[in-house]
């Protein structure tokens, strides 16, 4: 079993944990809704793309009832 030879400092222990801290989102506005959504990604609220509709929303889509 490995055995540290000497004591690591709380200095040095952090500075090795520095870059493991969570980043926060970098949201962009949606041209087409206003909405925030994640950069490079189709729009969760309105479904678009780079001025493209890619999702079709759930409330354009007739649903029969009876089937």
């Amino acid at each position: 079993m490995a055995v540290p030879q000497n004591k690591v400092t709380r200095s040095r222990r952090n500075m090795r944990r520095a870059h493991d801290a969570l980043e926060a989102g970098n949201p962009a506005e949606c041209p087409n809704c206003g909405e925030l959504k994640r950069p490079h990604h189709v729009c969760p609220s309105c479904g678009h793309y780079n001025d493209q509709e890619i999702v079709a929303q759930a409330d354009e889509i007739d649903i029969d009832e009876d089937a």
